[in-house]
């Protein structure tokens, strides 16, 4: 099976997490559960680019953090999103729209 390699998606990271917070909280083993599910585990998210993220996410204002129980009552870190995160979040999709229909001229879509 393909992957994706980190380089080229490292941009999007951010707007990854953030769809993902859009609907709910969550915490960090479960963001990257959901990354790995819905690419079909073409992306797997590394431990330290997922929390590197966090953090520069939070230092701008876009996701918050707080701490909660979980259910076997160890204290968990959760993120949820900002209004200024779904801002940024819709920037971030606008770009990818342009960014695509740009790369896309390049593309040959059957192999050389």
């Amino acid at each position: 099976m393909q992957t994706i390699s980190s380089d080229i998606i490292r941009g999007y990271n951010d707007t990854m997490i953030l769809f993902l917070l859009s609907n709910n909280p969550s915490y960090g083993y479960e963001i990257s559960k959901n990354i790995k599910s819905l690419t079909d585990e073409k992306y797997i998210i590394k431990e330290t680019t997922l929390y590197s993220a966090f953090t520069r996410l939070e230092n701008n204002g876009f996701i918050e953090s707080f701490s909660q129980e979980a259910d076997n009552g160890k204290k968990r870190t959760y993120y949820r999103i900002t209004e200024k995160g779904k801002e940024y979040y819709k920037e971030k999709c606008s770009e990818w729209i342009l960014t695509k229909e740009v790369v896309e001229k390049f593309i040959i879509q059957e192999s050389i």
